[in-house]
């Protein structure tokens, strides 16, 4: 089995609830469609997340490196020859969602051409995850109404809340609205989005430390070195590294410098290959890891829960993987069922994320 070609469609899906948070906003789902084809007839398949304010990609960009200069360089190799695309993929600096969409689609197209599920290839652990439900800024009352709705449709019992805003109280306040009203059985936990100062993130964990919060993620910009690994060391609840963290040798670095004491995961931009690697790190070192969502839709946050279920340390936790009930539409021609706040795997070859031709039309843009 051969790629033949590589194609990139951009296309836009509206968002029914608008996200808002600490580093930006995202209204409308513009997202980049990855097909790898094979001179077999195997089609493997991947979703591209466009996100500036983080990572600097944009609909434009993603498609340019994927079809100008990664796509040439790719064309002719087997897919089972991961090593090689991945040491092909390195020879370019940054673009994390355009690789990671890239590994993903390779290992569906594996995953089909061997007959077997990706989360068996890749571990097989279980056949579900529990769901955590990310919640972005918003009142408190508001807040509260969405956490208990989501709960009562889907039986999620884990929330993310974005926080990162000034004054502080405004993000301390919506703690203790969402502790008062889901109760001490919630888990709940937090996402600044580097959108405070170390100092801030202290005064934040101080005035929440009754109220049984989880972990804290990305409090401040990593690049404030000494203030973040004094936050690390004096906080009772892990302080999660993201965005902070984008490959093996970011996570090696803050986890070692004391940056950071937990690692989020996000397949978007990792692929299934270097997830692996940093899940490997934070085995060796005895750190938690998380799945998290890069606001994916439905093609994304099924790759999530395909990586996410066939390890052991990364099926403890509840991953971010419902943020696709916010947008108005999806791609896929089987959707995602959340049941008794879970979702399953798919048991079919591949990744199992088959486009619905009519809505990639409806909503493809070139």
């Amino acid at each position: 089995m051969k790629i033949e070609s590589i194609e990139a469609i951009p296309y836009a899906i509206p968002y029914a609830r608008p996200l808002k948070f600490a580093s930006g906003q995202v209204t409308t789902a513009e997202h980049v469609l990855i097909r790898v084809y094979t001179d077999t007839g195997i089609i493997g398949v991947a979703d591209t997340p466009p996100r500036p304010y983080t990572y600097g990609e944009t609909q434009d960009s993603i498609i340019s490196v994927v079809t100008k200069l990664f796509a040439p360089q790719l064309i002719g190799l087997d897919p089972l020859d991961r090593s090689k695309v991945q040491q092909i993929l390195r020879r370019t600096v940054n673009n994390p969602t355009a690789k990671g969409a890239l590994d993903i689609a390779l290992w569906d197209a594996i995953g089909i051409s061997l007959g077997t599920p990706v989360h068996k290839l890749l571990g097989g652990f279980t056949d579900s995850m529990r769901v955590s439900h990310m919640l972005g800024f918003k009142p408190p009352a508001e807040l509260l109404d969405e956490a208990l709705e989501f709960r009562s449709m889907y039986g999620i019992n884990t929330f993310k809340l974005k926080t990162g805003r000034r004054p502080l109280e405004l993000d301390i306040e919506a703690c203790r609205v969402l502790r008062q009203g889901l109760g001490a059985d919630t888990e709940i936990y937090l996402d600044a989005n580097r959108g405070w100062t170390a100092n801030e993130a202290m005064e934040v964990l101080r005035r929440t430390e009754d109220l049984g919060l989880s972990m804290l993620e990305e409090p401040c910009d990593a690049g404030e070195a000494l203030g973040r690994r004094r936050l690390v060391q004096h906080s009772r609840i892990p302080i999660v590294g993201d965005e902070s963290m984008p490959t093996p040798g970011d996570v090696s670095r803050e986890l070692l410098s004391g940056g950071s004491n937990a690692v989020c995961i996000k397949t978007a931009r990792s692929g299934f290959t270097e997830a692996q690697q940093i899940l490997g790190l934070c085995e060796g070192l005895g750190v938690d890891v998380t799945m998290g969502n890069q606001i994916d839709t439905q093609v994304g946050s099924l790759a999530t829960v395909t990586f996410g279920a066939a390890f052991e340390a990364t099926s403890r936790r509840a991953g971010e993987l419902s943020n696709f009930l916010d947008m108005t539409d999806d791609l896929l021609a089987e959707p995602l069922g959340i049941v008794d706040g879970a979702i399953r795997v798919r048991e079919i070859p591949g990744v199992g994320a088959e486009i619905d031709p009519d809505k990639l039309a409806k909503y493809r843009q070139d």
